[in-house]
């Protein structure tokens, strides 16, 4: 059992304040990584802290288990908080999260492939041709990102 399943034990469906991690990796064309969630919904990688994770160590492990690549050096692009993060999912459980944002195209090696769990299908998409059913909040730090980095 992990540390958030340990936590509901206690607290049963009361929020909770949740830290994460995303990432946008970025290849040599300069095009995004995106999974799709099992939810239908489009994203960049990312996940929750365990106990005794740094920020970054979350970061490449998320990354690995939902699209299997490895990823080295990254950049800080943000930190997301606030009444918007309020989630309450379909078990009743809710929380509010705090996700550190990362960039990076320092891809290291793997084999892109969804996770079957998290992820149904991951692919490298071009900044004028996102995903539909993407996130308006991920789709404007994209685009936002991009902009700064030309």
């Amino acid at each position: 059992m992990g540390y958030i399943e340990e936590l509901r034990e206690v607290v049963g469906n009361r929020p909770l304040l949740l830290t994460g991690a995303g990432v946008g990796v970025f290849n040599e064309k300069g095009e995004i990584l995106l999974q799709r969630k099992m939810d239908g919904r489009w994203g960049i990688p990312g996940g929750f802290m365990e106990l005794g994770e740094s920020a970054e160590e979350t970061a490449r492990r998320e990354v690995l288990e939902e699209t299997g690549m490895q990823i080295g050096k990254m950049e800080l692009v943000t930190v997301v908080s606030g009444p918007q993060t309020h989630t309450v999912l379909n078990n009743g459980h809710e929380y509010y999260s705090v996700t550190i944002v990362y960039a990076t195209d320092d891809i290291r090696g793997g084999n892109l492939k969804a996770d079957g769990v998290e992820t149904s299908e991951v692919g490298f998409f071009h900044l004028q041709q996102l995903p539909e059913n993407l996130s308006p909040l991920i789709r404007a730090m994209i685009h936002q990102y991009g902009a700064m980095r030309k």
